[in-house]
């Protein structure tokens, strides 16, 4: 029969994970609003986007705590 609606969402999800110099990792995720949509291409360029675009925040904070300290 059909597969429930859950396991049809994790089928299309992608995840990035990134893995910073210093062994911090960030994961990014992406998935299409409807299942029909998929496309792994995309979701692997979307996922990326989706970690960098987490990563820049915490660079920041990073860059802030080291002009702090001098």
């Amino acid at each position: 029969g059909p597969l429930p609606i859950t396991a049809l969402s994790l089928s299309v999800l992608t995840i990035c994970i990134l893995v910073m110099k210093n062994g911090f990792t960030i994961i990014g995720k992406a998935a299409p609003a409807d299942e029909k949509n998929f496309n792994a291409e995309l979701g692997k360029k979307f996922a990326r986007e989706d970690a960098i675009r987490q990563a820049w925040p915490l660079m920041g904070y990073a860059l802030r705590e080291r002009l702090c300290a001098k």
